[in-house]
């Protein structure tokens, strides 16, 4: 079983900065894939970026050369660095993994608002 527990959300004024963290706990040897997703007000969840099992991320059309998806060498922690963040990115960002299991578990979710 995977922990994961996102930090670093709040609000910001547009064309701001947020960095996003998850943190993983338990059987984080099992993971091959992960990712952040968000979701906005009746809105479906989406995909934002994600380290696929094949080692390559990928980035939503619409936050590419804006935000930037990393992790730590120790591979329990991963990132999301938002930079020029505007109202539309007003959304609750969950982390994700994918195990060789394969089961999928998720974070609860942090809240992430842009002010205009």
């Amino acid at each position: 079983q995977v922990r994961l527990v996102e930090s670093g959300g709040g609000l910001v004024q547009a064309g701001g900065s947020l960095r996003l963290s998850c943190a993983a706990s338990g059987s984080i040897f099992s993971i091959n894939a992960m990712g952040w997703y968000r979701q906005a007000p009746g809105k479906e969840r989406e995909l934002v970026a994600n380290f696929t099992s094949a080692g390559s991320t990928n980035y939503a059309d619409s936050v590419k050369g804006r935000f930037t998806i990393s992790r730590n060498n120790a591979g329990n922690t991963m990132f999301l660095q938002m930079n020029s963040l505007n109202p539309e990115d007003t959304a609750v960002y969950s982390c994700n993994c994918q195990t060789i299991l394969p089961r999928s578990y998720w974070g609860q979710g942090t809240q992430v608002t842009v002010s205009s």
